[in-house]
């Protein structure tokens, strides 16, 4: 073994009696970021900031609670010390895609409830949650979890014998997943923002292509993750969702294009989503994309 990439030798500190968990803290900060992000694009793309903070934090109480069904459901037959494991959030345990779900329905009702413009909070969320989803990694890094198979590479990540699966107690290390999807998201952010500034993009198009290339990504790493707990015709039941996801968002590019025949930035004022006006008169525009 040349060369390796230790794992933190603790996940959580003292103050006194509280006990901070580093996941935690990562998870807080993935959290404020996105929602800064989304809300500062919004008002950028030529939305309402209000509509963005209303929107943003439906999206974060539902999204979590999304997340974290998706983990616990698969995993209710499995033995545990205690009950409550299902609420004990910082010691890992959320899934992106029920995240996804859950925080997508939260901005379909909240954006188009308040007269907002739907496609427009989803561009603005396209690098939000990307962002976040790359400062998030690092909570598994320190929990050591949501490893791949075991590695012979010099970026191979050590990992403590108590927290080897069963069956590679005897590898020193393990493909650093957790690092990959943290390097992919940057790539995302990178391709989505370059996008977005050259060419003439139709809305919703932005978060469309999220949603293709982590779905992508998220296929290949089921390869050689290890923390799922089933299997269908040699897929995890996540691989299978990343197909599904995929098609979703080609699906969306082709009924984007249909349903947007004018690019975002060439939108007449006014002409965006075409929802209703809110109650108190709130209205939003699909006008010129500022970056």
């Amino acid at each position: 073994m040349l060369a390796s990439i230790p794992s933190p030798s603790f996940n959580v500190f003292h103050i006194g009696s509280l006990s901070i968990h580093i996941y935690g803290i990562f998870m807080g900060i993935a959290v404020a970021t996105a929602y800064v992000v989304v809300t500062h694009r919004y008002a950028k793309l030529g939305g309402d900031r209000r509509i963005a903070e209303s929107a943003g934090f439906w999206c974060i109480v539902l999204g979590f609670i999304g997340a974290r069904l998706a983990y616990v459901l698969p995993r209710l037959g499995e033995q545990h010390e205690h009950w409550y494991w299902i609420f004990q959030i910082w010691e890992g345990g959320i899934a992106l895609y029920g995240g996804l779900t859950f925080g997508t329905a939260a901005a379909i009702l909240v954006v188009r409830r308040r007269g907002g413009s739907f496609w427009m909070f989803a561009d603005a969320v396209s690098v939000a949650l990307p962002a976040a989803q790359a400062i998030g990694r690092w909570g598994n890094y320190f929990n050591q979890e949501l490893f791949g198979t075991p590695t012979s590479l010099p970026w191979g990540l050590q990992i403590d014998p108590e927290n080897r699966p069963a069956k590679y107690l005897d590898a020193e290390t393990f493909h650093p997943t957790f690092l990959y999807e943290m390097l992919w998201n940057l790539a995302i952010i990178g391709l989505l923002l370059w996008l977005e500034r050259h060419r003439k993009l139709r809305r919703g198009t932005l978060f469309a292509l999220y949603v293709i290339l982590y779905a992508v990504a998220r296929f290949l790493l089921e390869f050689i993750r290890t923390d799922s707990p089933s299997r269908y015709l040699g897929l995890s039941r996540n691989a299978w969702y990343s197909l599904a996801v995929i098609l979703a968002g080609f699906g969306l590019v082709w009924w984007i294009r249909r349903r947007h025949p004018i690019p975002a930035d060439e939108e007449p004022e006014g002409e965006g989503d075409g929802e209703a006006e809110a109650a108190e008169g709130e209205k939003e525009s699909g006008g010129v994309v500022e970056v």
